[in-house]
C-alpha cells in the first residue's frame, strides 16, 4: 500500500518540477530576446552618438584596440573559472593552444585582420549614414554570409531563404534610392558627413562580415579548441593588428594627444558594448532559436529607426518605410527553419493521420518531448487540461 500511494506522488513532483522547469525555459528565451534587441540596436545607436557629439573626439582606432583588449580578458576570466581557478591548468591550457599548436593559432591570422578592418569600418560608416540606415543597409552580411556559405562550406538554401535573400537586396535598395535625394543633407549637429564614404564602409564591413564569419564557422568545426579560446586567439591578433592600425592612421596625433583622448563614460559604454556584446549573444543564443533571433534583429531595426527620429531627426517617408519592412520581413524569412518537402499528397495525409493519432493516444508532442518520462498517468492527466483548454500547473495537478 506504501509503495502504491508513493507511485502518484512521486510521479505528480516530477510533473510539477519539469512544468517549473518549462516556464523558466520560456522566460530565459524570452529574456534572450530582449538581451539581442538592446544589444543590435544601443550598439549603433550609441555609436551614432557619441561620433556627433560636439568638443574633442576620440581615436576609433584605440577604441577597436581597447574593446579587443576587454574580450581577450573576459575570455580569460572564463577560461580560468572553467579550470576551477587553478592557475597551473589555465597556464597549461594556453601555452599549448597559442604557443604548441602555432599553426593552428596561425589560421585565425586571416579572419582577425579582417574583423579589425570591419570594426574600425563601422565607426566610419556610423559617422557618416544615419543610424537607420546603416542599421539597414548593414543587414547585407545576411545575404554575403549566405553566399559565402554556400561557397566554401557548400551549405544548400531553401527556397524560403533564396526569396528572403531577394527581398533583402530589393529592400536596402529602396532604402539607398530613398537616401540618394538626400545626400545634400548630409549635416548633423553641424558634423560634415560624407554619404559615399559612409555607404562604401558598410558595404565593405558586410563583405568582411560574410566572409569572416564563414571562415571561422569552419575553423571552429575543424578543430577541439573550445570558443573562448578561439575568441583570446583572435583578440590577440586583433590587439596587435589594431595597434598596428592605430599607429598608421594616428599615431602621432595620439602620441600628442594620448591614448584615452576624447573618452568619456558614453564612449565606455560604447567600447564595452563592442566588447562584451558579441560575448553576450554567444551566451543567450543556447536559450533562443533562430526564429527569435531573426525576430530580435528585425525588431532592433524598428527600435533604432524609432530611436533615430527623436534623437537625430531623422526623417522617414514611404519609400524608407518601404525598403525597411522588406528588410525586416527578409531576416525574420531568412531565421525560419527549413521543412523538407513531402514527396507525395498521400504522404501528407498519411504524416497527418499519423500525427492525429499520436496527438490523441500521448498527447502534445511538445509536451511529450519535454517530459519524456512521464509516468502514463501523469500524461493523461497532462492530456486531460489540454483538451479542456487548461492551463496545468503545480497547484491544479494534485
Amino acid at each position: 500500500m506504501a509503495a502504491s500511494s508513493e507511485g502518484p506522488a512521486a510521479g505528480g513532483s516530477e510533473l510539477r518540477q519539469a512544468l517549473r522547469q518549462r516556464e523558466a525555459n520560456r522566460k530565459l528565451k524570452y529574456l534572450s530576446l530582449a538581451v539581442l534587441v538592446v544589444q543590435n540596436a544601443s550598439l549603433i545607436l550609441s555609436i551614432r552618438y557619441v561620433r556627433t557629439l560636439p568638443g574633442d573626439r576620440f581615436f576609433t582606432t584605440s577604441a577597436v584596440v581597447m574593446a579587443e583588449v576587454l574580450k581577450v580578458l573576459t575570455c580569460l576570466v572564463i577560461i580560468l573559472f572553467q579550470k576551477r581557478g587553478n592557475m597551473t591548468d589555465f597556464i597549461v591550457l594556453l601555452f599549448d593552444s597559442i604557443f604548441v599548436q602555432y599553426l593552428d593559432t596561425l589560421k585565425l591570422a586571416v579572419p582577425s585582420l579582417i574583423y579589425t578592418l570591419q570594426n574600425n569600418l563601422q565607426y566610419v560608416a556610423i559617422s557618416n549614414l544615419p543610424a537607420a540606415t546603416f542599421q539597414v543597409t548593414y543587414q547585407l552580411k545576411i545575404l554575403t554570409t549566405a553566399l559565402f556559405s554556400v561557397l566554401m562550406l557548400r551549405k544548400s538554401l531553401s527556397r524560403v531563404q533564396w526569396v528572403s535573400l531577394v527581398l533583402l537586396f530589393a529592400g536596402v535598395a529602396l532604402v539607398q534610392v530613398e537616401q540618394e535625394g538626400k545626400q545634400k543633407e548630409t549635416s548633423v549637429a553641424g558634423v560634415n558627413q560624407n554619404y559615399a564614404v559612409g555607404l562604401v564602409a558598410v558595404v565593405v564591413s558586410c563583405l568582411s562580415s560574410g566572409f569572416a564569419g564563414v571562415y571561422f564557422e569552419k575553423i571552429l568545426k575543424g578543430s577541439s579548441a573550445s570558443v573562448w579560446m578561439r575568441n583570446v586567439q583572435l583578440g590577440i591578433f586583433g590587439t596587435a593588428l589594431g595597434l598596428l592600425g592605430l599607429w598608421w592612421n594616428d599615431g602621432p596625433a595620439i602620441g600628442e594627444k594620448g591614448f584615452l583622448f576624447g573618452y568619456t563614460p558614453m564612449v565606455w559604454g560604447v567600447i564595452c558594448n563592442q566588447a562584451f556584446g558579441g560575448l553576450l549573444v554567444a551566451v543567450v543564443v543556447k536559450y533562443a532559436d533562430n526564429i527569435l533571433k531573426g525576430f530580435a534583429t528585425s525588431f532592433s531595426i524598428i527600435v533604432s529607426t524609432v530611436t533615430s527620429v527623436y534623437l537625430f531627426g531623422f526623417h522617414m517617408d514611404l519609400l524608407f518605410t518601404l525598403g525597411a519592412g522588406l528588410v525586416i520581413g527578409a531576416v525574420y524569412m531568412y531565421s525560419l527553419p527549413k521543412v523538407a518537402a513531402p514527396s507525395s499528397a498521400s504522404t501528407v495525409s498519411a504524416s497527418t493521420q499519423s500525427r492525429s493519432q499520436l496527438a490523441s493516444r500521448d498527447g502534445d508532442s511538445e509536451t511529450d518531448a519535454f517530459l519524456p518520462k512521464l509516468p502514463g498517468k501523469e500524461k493523461e492527466m497532462l492530456t486531460f487540461f489540454r483538451k479542456r483548454s487548461l492551463t496545468p500547473t503545480p497547484h491544479n495537478i494534485q
